[in-house]
């Protein structure tokens, strides 16, 4: 882990939605969109839970990308 946080946030109806998590933590993310999309309570559907999982998941694979490091053959 680099120490990074990502910040993602939904506004909707009047209401924020604001979520910050680190690249260990993002599975426990998904998981908790999903009981807030299952809450009838919540003003929270599955298609927000859908477009924030989206954006969690192109985060994480941006961060792959960010740490992956060039392969070079020896000669």
């Amino acid at each position: 882990m680099d120490g990074s946080v990502n910040i993602i946030a939904l506004m909707k109806d009047g209401e924020r939605f604001v979520f910050v998590f680190d690249e260990e933590s993002s599975p426990q993310l998904l998981q908790t969109l999903g009981h807030y999309a299952a809450d009838p309570e919540m003003n929270f559907t599955w298609y927000d839970a859908a477009v924030l999982s989206q954006k969690v998941r192109r985060l994480q694979s941006q961060s792959l990308a960010a740490n992956e490091k060039p392969f070079r053959r020896s000669a």
